[in-house]
């Protein structure tokens, strides 16, 4: 894990509040990611339902829910971090904040995701 005061790691755990917050029906604190994230969350969330089968997102431990979140928004969408980095950060993130089981979790659920990502055709294009 980077220092505790890296600025992507303070970020990130600014976010994850914000998302811990609005999760309770709460607006503050508001990050300048939060309005970003919000907007990607419908599909976010499907990510989470379709890779944490047996756990329907309101039975998540709101801690888990909110670092999955923010992972996957950066994940999916952002994408200026490798995937390695980012699970590697939300799982210290869930050892941080979450319970016991909360790493091992969110890494299940991230490292589904990206089993389920098409790999890319790393292969030449056909030339005539």
């Amino acid at each position: 894990m980077k220092s505790q005061f890296d600025p992507r790691h303070l970020k990130r755990i600014a976010n994850i509040q914000a998302l811990f917050a609005y999760g309770f029906g709460q607006t503050a604190p508001l990050t300048a990611d939060l309005p970003k994230i919000i907007k990607k969350l419908p599909q976010i969330d499907i990510l989470i339902a379709q890779n944490a089968p047996k756990w329907p997102l309101d039975k998540i431990n709101k801690v888990d829910l909110a670092i999955l979140r923010c992972a996957l928004w950066e994940l999916k969408f952002e994408k200026t971090n490798p995937p390695k980095v980012l699970i590697d950060e939300a799982i210290e993130l869930g050892k941080q904040f979450g319970t016991e089981s909360s790493p091992s979790f969110i890494n299940g659920v991230l490292g589904s995701v990206l089993d389920h990502e098409p790999k890319p055709d790393h292969r030449p294009p056909k030339t005539d």
